[in-house]
């Protein structure tokens, strides 16, 4: 019996293990392609489907990325490599090179042992779930390959870097430069590391480069926004106006200030929905955001007149209701952060670039944005998932104790077998007393 192979986002495991082996990756391009042959039956016979493929610097990519190339090969595909980039490089590429597929080779923010093989559609989203249903059912049945005068071609796409670079900028405020600034980045030793400091460079920054020496194991590695211990350092050391940390893939930002303290997502979305709104371009006045956004950061979007709306955790929930919504702001709290202007996807350079035209045209420091409002007291447990006990139990309690003033949010763990409890009120107190007594039943 056949099962789903994407996990919450893309295909993901151990490199050399499982379905992240030449074999499975080989298979997998096969049946993605026969998938969408199948589905746009009502094309032209002799349609070729182009595929763009780009990665981060893991040294599995070496290995995927030929592996995914024969196997698009082998059933009539194009294919454009555009070398190590980042994720919303690819979904950018996709679209300006009329590709049908983006292939991202990327496991994010996890450790150099692990890949992923993730799909961008035409249009440059994340393919939907009901393909990823059907991409997985057809992994599992034999795959036919095309006849040797119909296979595809591949070529390297050498200024893809380039390409994306100018796309970025695109995004920045034609009147503002980045003169005076000094400005520390850190890029994971990940995808970003050519194209992010050249970005700032271009702008007139003066660029720190920290974790920028990919070695093909060092990615995420003590660096870039799972540890932001260094950029917090070096921000102190070189007296630098702002840190800025990507992760592996670079579809994620977290933003240290000129005192050396993190600025969390919650501030950089209310930041940049503050910055859309006063210069007209927020559209209807919304922002998307995760059940795990504060209530502070809710309160202060309401009192300049805009909503917030809240979805499950993951960024696919987050797009899915901001195209329901035509918002095009939103994001979550890890800096994973959408801004449908320029991009179909989380762009750290992008977001990143947002929060540097809100300082440079206010003439401000970093830390001035968390004076914005201060957040509710919260705390996050973690408790074996009990079959015998129901969520809306667990929901209740806390609720019982927090009232009005504050919420609990309770949910199972996609990855593991926890249940996740957020209590959040408005006083430690009944943030306390409500987590005491959930952690007791």
């Amino acid at each position: 019996m056949s099962c789903n192979i994407f996990g919450t986002d893309g295909v993901r495991g151990r490199a050399n293990e499982g379905l992240i082996t030449p074999d499975s990756a080989m298979r997998l391009a096969v049946a993605v392609i026969n998938y969408y042959r199948a589905k746009y039956s009502d094309r032209s016979a002799n349609h070729k489907f182009t595929v763009v493929i780009g990665k981060d610097t893991r040294l599995s990519g070496y290995m995927l990325e030929p592996a995914l190339t024969a196997g698009f090969i082998a059933v009539g595909a194009n294919v454009i490599l555009l070398g190590p980039i980042p994720t919303p490089g690819v979904a950018y590429m996709t679209k300006s090179l009329r590709a049908d597929l983006g292939v991202v080779i990327s496991a994010s923010h996890n450790p150099y042992h692990d890949n992923g093989i993730k799909f961008f559609n035409a249009d440059g989203f994340k393919v939907p779930m009901e393909d990823e249903a059907g991409i997985s059912e057809s992994y599992w049945q034999p795959q036919p390959l095309t006849k040797t005068e119909f296979m595809g071609k591949a070529w390297r796409l050498d200024d893809a870097a380039g390409r994306y670079v100018e796309f970025a900028k695109s995004s920045f405020p034609k009147e503002l430069n980045l003169s005076g600034m000094k400005i520390v980045v850190d890029t994971a030793n990940g995808a970003a590391y050519k194209v992010a400091p050249q970005v700032l460079w271009e702008f007139g920054a003066d660029v720190v480069k920290i974790g920028n020496s990919p070695d093909g194991l060092n990615i995420n590695d003590g660096c870039g926004v799972m540890d932001i211990s260094h950029l917090q350092e070096e921000v102190l050391k070189h007296n630098a106006c702002i840190g800025i940390a990507f992760d592996g893939d670079a579809d994620r930002v977290a933003i240290v200030d000129e005192t050396g303290e993190p600025i969390d997502g919650d501030y950089l979305i209310a930041t940049i929905a503050t910055s859309w709104l006063s210069s007209g371009r927020l559209r209807g006045n919304v922002v998307v955001a995760t059940i795990m956004t504060n209530l502070a950061m809710e309160k202060y979007l309401n009192s300049i007149g805009i909503n917030l709306v809240r979805t499950d955790v993951g960024d696919k929930h987050v797009m899915h209701k901001m195209i329901e919504l035509g918002a095009n702001v939103g994001g979550e709290q890890s800096g994973h952060i959408i801004t449908a202007n320029y991009s179909t996807t989380g762009d750290g350079i992008v977001s990143a670039l947002q929060i540097l035209a809100y300082i440079k045209a206010r003439g401000v420091q970093v830390s001035s944005i968390k004076k914005m409002y201060t957040p509710c007291p919260n705390i996050i447990k973690n408790i074996p998932l009990d079959a015998s006990c129901s969520l809306d139990k667990y929901r209740e309690v806390g609720e019982q104790i927090v009232g009005h003033a504050g919420r609990v949010i309770v949910r199972k763990s996609g990855t593991e077998q926890l249940v996740r409890v957020l209590i959040e009120a408005e006083s430690t107190e009944l943030v306390n007393a409500a987590a005491t007594a959930v952690c007791n039943l």
